[in-house]
């Protein structure tokens, strides 16, 4: 796509546009879009009509903008995180079940968690993830179960670009880096209080094959929010560490050759 005269292009505009919407802003008028995006208001008001026009976007009668219904389409079509979560929903079930609070699925976008699935039920505690949204990795305990595993490289830079994880009094260990070791070695992570002080969160990570002691990449977690003082806490962990086996196997298993 040909460039605007500042020098971006219209690919970029659109990807800003879709982009200013998030959890707590799902209608937006033009004009908050075009301040967000950072894209000069005329030139917002053609995109966003153009958009609206094939549904990647939708006006209301007051002249609102939301996301459209195709986006939700053509997401849902195939992706990765489309076959994951077809993948895990059978052990998610199996977690939601026996604890009747929050199990969530989640993967690494960068410097930040991406939940892609949330089972709740009736009288679940607070929980700040929802579907589709993103939190800080070192504040949740989905994201501090695949921090751990990645490589120190990878650790490093978190650690230097996120100062303000210094800031959070990790249970038992003290800082970021002496929590990332402690999971390791332990394999799962465990956070209370950290968002919502009447809660607490635990997570294990799913790697992408079981390779005898050693353990392939991590590609995913899965975890649960539940009530501080939570009476089955000391099954969280067993519990999640099955999940995730059960996830990893399911994943890494041949596909199945067709009959001739």
């Amino acid at each position: 796509m040909a460039n605007s005269p500042s020098g971006d292009s219209m690919l970029e505009r659109i990807i800003r546009i879709l982009s200013a919407f998030d959890a707590d802003r799902s209608l937006l008028s033009v004009a908050s879009l075009a301040s967000r995006a950072e894209i000069p208001l005329a030139t917002c008001y053609r995109l966003v009509n153009q958009m609206c026009a094939t549904d990647l976007l939708r006006k209301d009668a007051d002249g609102n903008i939301s996301l459209g219904m195709r986006l939700w389409e053509l997401a849902s079509r195939s992706s990765p995180a489309r076959d994951l979560r077809v993948a895990a929903m059978p052990f998610l079930d199996d977690v939601q079940a026996v604890f009747r609070q929050h199990t969530q699925l989640a993967v690494l976008e960068g410097d930040e968690v991406l939940v892609l699935e949330r089972l709740s039920s009736r009288n679940s505690v607070v929980n700040q993830a929802t579907i589709a949204g993103r939190m800080p990795i070192h504040q949740v305990s989905l994201g501090l179960s695949m921090l751990a595993f990645q490589p120190s490289a990878v650790i490093d830079a978190y650690v230097q670009q996120h100062p303000e994880a210094g800031n959070i009094a990790y249970s038992n260990t003290g800082n970021l880096r002496n929590t990332l070791a402690a999971i390791r070695q332990r394999g799962y992570a465990q956070l209370d209080g950290v968002i919502d002080h009447d809660t607490a969160g635990a997570a294990v990570p799913v790697f992408a094959a079981l390779t005898g002691r050693e353990r392939s990449k991590v590609i995913a977690s899965i975890g649960v929010v539940v009530p501080i003082d939570f009476e089955q806490r000391a099954a969280l962990v067993p519990v999640l560490l099955a999940a995730s086996r059960g996830l990893t196997r399911a994943i890494s298993a041949p596909e199945p050759e067709d009959n001739p």
